[in-house]
């Protein structure tokens, strides 16, 4: 809960490193839903989730088809034809590809959910009149030219380079850690005016004769599957019309 939050925070920006902090289990977190899904790693105590050293309980909910808290998330799934719109790389160097993806093949797997109505809609996708959300793998977007591991290298990647107008980085090291960087971290903004995301073409790749169902006529699988094969200069030019 927030009370909990501040008191951690507070304690995160102390210089009281050699003190543990102390959760009232019972008082300081929300009971999670029913339907909450623990990550593999989280430990128990008389029943309760622990916090991890972040104060983190990582876990899972079913996004639930007719669902209106989750109607975004749902919005990139098709639960008949067992597939999702995703955003990629494509096969060719600086272009962009969304295609749908059998669910199959992103099992154990986690993505973000970008678009219209998430996060301040920092790529600029889709309007009001007509949302647009898209689903991006994690760790599907490789930083070619990753700055040093030192502060200021990192601030003049972020600041100086087309490549480093992103929203941060997460580092997959070799003992299979993941190190996340944000650029509220280092005091920068975000969102930006432009992304790097939105610098690139993008190509839509929805081949509709693969799929034996009918798309609903108002959802994003029936849009996108009638620009298969058209090419926008940046995500933000994409248009059903």
């Amino acid at each position: 809960n927030k009370q909990a939050e501040k008191r951690f925070k507070r304690f995160l920006y102390s210089l009281e490193d050699c003190k543990e902090f102390v959760w009232n289990i019972e008082e300081d977190f929300k009971p999670v839903p029913d339907t909450w899904i623990p990550a593999k790693d989280i430990e128990f105590s008389n029943g309760n989730p622990l916090p991890d050293e972040n104060g983190h309980m990582p876990g899972w909910v079913p996004v639930e088809k007719n669902s209106k808290q989750y109607c975004w998330h749902s919005s990139v799934v098709n639960y008949e034809a067992e597939i999702a719109l995703v955003l990629k790389r494509h096969a060719d160097p600086g272009l962009l590809e969304i295609s749908p993806v059998p669910l199959s093949e992103i099992l154990e797997q986690t993505l973000e959910l970008i678009g219209t109505n998430i996060n301040a809609n920092p790529y600029g996708l889709g309007s009001k009149k007509q949302p647009v959300h898209l689903l991006v793998p994690h760790g599907a977007f490789e930083i070619k030219n990753p700055p040093t591991l030192k502060q200021n290298d990192i601030l003049s990647w972020f600041e100086g380079c087309s490549e480093g107008k992103v929203e941060g980085i997460v580092w997959h090291c070799h003992d299979g850690c993941l190190i996340k960087l944000h650029r509220h971290h280092l005091g920068l903004r975000w969102p930006l005016a432009e992304t790097y995301l939105n610098s690139q073409p993008v190509v839509i790749a929805f081949n509709r004769t693969k799929y034996d169902c009918d798309f609903e006529p108002k959802s994003l699988f029936h849009h996108f599957s009638n620009l298969d094969g058209q090419r926008f200069d940046r995500l933000k030019d994409i248009k059903f019309d």
